[in-house]
């Protein structure tokens, strides 16, 4: 009788609060590195060690994955370090909204709307619900092939960008082994698609629904790829501190 192999299993993170609305959003808020410390806190009280790290190729993938490193370290445990794949970066977001936003503002009458209200927002937390649904809308468009940027990455080039990442990791290990891969919401998406056969539609949907710091668990094999848990965050108890943006 053939043995099975024992089933991998994958730990997708979003990265933790980056400087939303601020000069460069690629960078950890303070609020940010304190989510960090404190995912990384948790899993090394748990022990919960891994053979292989990935992460995507921006700043705040970085420093979630090296705030996280550092408390294995401080508590004497070992933390490999995470290989660069540029195919967990998120998808093109702000060039779509840079560039397309003029003449969606010209032509489209709802858009035209969020953006007033946007600019009229004077609280931050005003400002960054005003932001979602105005992003939720013309990152909809993108998604449907509405808006087309040339030189600008598609919703299905996206897609298949993160699956092939995925299956390059995965591939390049042995059975039965726990990984990590720090990246952001949209690739996270992608791998509940992937697990779950969604619609592009809810797909998009699942992208907003990440915390920052949060972790989805996948288990997986050569064939398989299913779902074990989306979004924990149990390593935050104070619910002020959980965040989208």
């Amino acid at each position: 009788m053939t043995r099975l192999k024992r089933m991998g299993t994958l730990y997708l993170v979003r990265h933790a609060q980056a400087s939303f609305l601020e000069g460069n959003y690629d960078k950890l808020s303070a609020l940010g590195e304190t989510q960090a410390r404190l995912l990384g806190k948790d899993w090394a009280r748990r022990q919960l060690l891994f053979s292989r790290a990935c992460m995507g190729p921006r700043i705040r993938h970085r420093d979630t994955a090296t705030l996280v490193a550092g408390e294995y370290k401080h508590d004497g445990l070992h933390c490999p370090d995470p290989q660069v794949f540029e195919e967990f970066d998120e998808y093109p977001g702000e060039r779509v909204l840079e560039r397309s936003l003029p003449q969606l503002i010209d032509r489209d009458q709802r858009v035209r709307e969020l953006h007033v209200a946007f600019q009229r927002a004077s609280e931050r937390t005003q400002q960054r619900i005003a932001f979602q649904k105005l992003f939720e809308v013309v990152i909809g468009e993108w998604m449907r092939g509405a808006i087309r940027l040339e030189g600008v990455e598609t919703w299905i080039a996206f897609c298949a960008r993160v699956n092939s990442g995925l299956t390059r990791f995965l591939g390049g290990g042995s059975s039965g082994e726990r990984v990590v891969i720090f990246t952001s919401g949209g690739p996270i998406a992608i791998a509940m698609q992937r697990a779950l056969q969604l619609s592009p539609e809810s797909t998009l949907q699942v992208s907003w629904m990440s915390r920052n710091s949060s972790w989805s668990k996948f288990l997986y094999s050569k064939s398989r790829f299913t779902l074990s848990s989306f979004n924990s965050h149990g390593h935050i108890e104070d619910s002020a501190m959980l965040t989208h943006r």
